[in-house]
């Protein structure tokens, strides 16, 4: 395992953003801008991680393994105090890193949004589901078993609207993403999570159109990182 780099007790925490996808960094960084700028940040982007999961079709095995455990000492090597993944395909390499480097925090992208939600949504919390938006459906079927029991979940997929955040259309990423927590307020949710990182900037549009609470991943993980170490 590689050793980290001293790291003063009085410099500001080095915390290392690992990015499957490049659409991922921008809105962390806007985050961590808006609720911790002092916080010292690095971006480690392999858009490879994506592709060639899809591509192999052998799955999250040994070699992939492998990847995220050298990405992560990578990172650790330089300095880093903690570790956030940003891409939720990948949870079992991430909790490969997380027992390797034990003694830090390393965060996989949904864990700290689905305990805020379990939190706000407790019992004496009030009535209503949690409204679950995601661009990508295999989201859907991946991150509801993510959440604790007591939780009720309506989900929805904004259809189109990764497309257009592809194309760089992003006003139309966000009203078609405000449009589903719209419908999931008429269905009876009281609050709104969206799914991805990607997604947090649609954040304002949803509060707008609805009047609700939304958690996104990457607020609350800031948030959490925060606590943990600022």
């Amino acid at each position: 395992m590689t050793a980290p780099t001293p790291v003063s007790a009085s410099a500001p925490p080095r915390i290392a953003l690992i990015h499957a996808l490049p659409h991922s960094v921008e809105p962390i960084n806007a985050a961590f801008e808006a609720q911790w700028p002092d916080a010292l940040r690095m971006n480690l982007l392999d858009d490879s991680l994506s592709a060639d999961l899809a591509r192999s079709g052998a799955g999250l095995d040994a070699a992939m393994h492998d990847r995220f455990l050298r990405l992560a000492d990578y990172a650790v090597g330089t300095g880093a105090q903690a570790l956030l993944f940003t891409c939720s395909a990948f949870g079992p390499c991430i909790e490969a890193v997380g027992r390797r480097h034990a003694g830090l925090p390393v965060l996989k992208p949904n864990e700290a949004m689905v305990d805020d939600i379990a939190q706000a949504a407790g019992p004496g919390a009030g009535e209503g589901p949690v409204g679950l938006i995601a661009t990508f459906a295999p989201t859907l079927a991946s991150m509801p078993p993510e959440f604790p029991a007591h939780v009720a979940l309506r989900t929805a997929l904004a259809d189109g609207a990764l497309d257009a955040l592809n194309r760089g259309d992003a006003a139309l990423h966000d009203r078609l993403i405000a449009e589903q927590a719209r419908t999931l307020q008429a269905q009876g949710c009281r609050r709104i999570a969206l799914a991805q990182f990607s997604m947090a900037r649609a954040r304002g549009a949803c509060e707008a159109a609805t009047g609700l609470p939304v958690f996104t991943t990457v607020h609350s993980a800031v948030a959490r990182l925060r606590q943990r170490l600022g």
